[in-house]
């Protein structure tokens, strides 16, 4: 006799299915909804901790296997869903509709950090969450142009609007100077503005918030971690040593400041030329070592590639203006490896 087909019988049977990444059963994890039996036929949703989840067509259909093989079952119908969870640290000590900071950190300047970040930032978002990008790279402001924006938005109800571009929203001081006027600030000055890009900034609801921080490890960084729990950071060098030897202290401060480190970018690394040889302008395979020595996660070697410059100098980033190139495919499996990572870390 056919056992009849319950919510009970269905759950017992997700149990089985688990989350590749996140080791853990979809039922424990609370991924399954709005189950609806109809008879023999079956229909819920499962609902992933990110919309960039790489292992999303293998989930569903590890659930489907599980719900066909129960004898007497009718069709079986999935929808795929996902709700970016909320750190704890966030949730527990900041008072903004923001469940994820990612921090993209550099020991030196002009490795391409403002790059990766913006590029990030719009992959995240083409995923389909709701993402922010903060330009905290106070001395050296460059989002503004990399995403084609030159003004904000009319201030509302005492609050600055960010600027949207690409479906991600931002704030840079690049909005709030003089085009060419320098910034000669000291420590409590940057320190407040830090804090006003947080607090009196309409961010609305964003699933992530990537930080562009300047390089080093100065004021900026400390002012930072001390006023929100920065969910995770990413450190971008090249590979020569010079880079190398700065990313260290890059890594060394989110050490120390207890900033979970979601993996090393290797930017500009062999460029192809022409005639389809390859030429390693600034040498090859520091980021993946430095990034073995310290036992984290290595993300990607992003190849040297004069087109990324060029679309970043007009305002169309690569990853919008060249979608099947192969840096973009670079940085969206990047915005996948870092998603994962974030839901890894909030279901802990």
């Amino acid at each position: 006799m056919t056992e009849k087909i319950t919510e009970e019988l269905i759950l017992k049977q997700l149990s089985t299915v688990m989350d590749p990444e996140l080791n853990r059963d979809l039922v424990s994890l609370g991924m399954i909804k709005e189950i609806q039996i109809n008879g023999q036929n079956v229909k819920f949703t499962i609902e992933l901790t990110t919309p960039a989840c790489p292992l999303r067509s293998r989930i569903e259909a590890d659930a489907r296997k599980a719900i066909s093989s129960l004898p007497g079952i009718g069709s079986v119908e999935i929808k795929m869903a996902a709700r970016v969870q909320q750190s704890q640290q966030l949730k527990d000590n900041l008072e903004l509709n923001i469940k994820n900071i990612i921090a993209v950190s550099s020991g030196k300047g002009g490795v391409g950090k403002t790059t990766v970040a913006v590029n990030l930032a719009i992959a995240l978002a083409q995923t389909g969450a709701s993402v922010g990008i903060m330009d905290a790279d106070i001395y050296g402001p460059n989002i503004p142009t990399m995403m084609g924006i030159t003004t904000l938005p009319t201030p509302r109800d005492n609050k600055l609007v960010p600027a949207e571009a690409y479906n991600v929203k931002l704030i840079s001081i690049g909005f709030l100077v003089k085009e060419g006027q320098p910034l000669i600030w000291r420590g409590p000055l940057l320190n407040s503005t830090i804090r006003q890009f947080l607090t009196d900034v309409d961010w609305g609801d964003l699933d992530y918030l990537v930080v562009d921080l300047p390089p080093g490890t100065g004021d900026v960084q400390l002012s930072l971690s001390q006023h929100i729990p920065i969910t995770c950071g990413i450190i971008v060098t090249m590979p020569q040593k010079v880079s190398l030897d700065d990313a260290t202290r890059g890594i060394e401060m989110f050490k120390k400041l207890k900033i979970p480190i979601a993996g090393v970018i290797e930017n500009m690394g062999a460029m192809q030329l022409p005639d389809g040889t390859f030429l390693n302008v600034f040498g090859e395979g520091g980021g993946e070592a430095m990034a073995n020595t310290y036992g984290l996660p290595f993300l990607a070697r992003i190849p040297l590639n004069p087109d990324i410059r060029i679309n970043s100098d007009a305002g169309t980033p690569i990853i919008v203006s060249q979608p099947d190139s192969q840096a973009t495919g670079i940085f969206s499996s990047i915005a996948c490896e870092v998603a994962s990572f974030i839901s890894q870390q909030n279901t802990k």
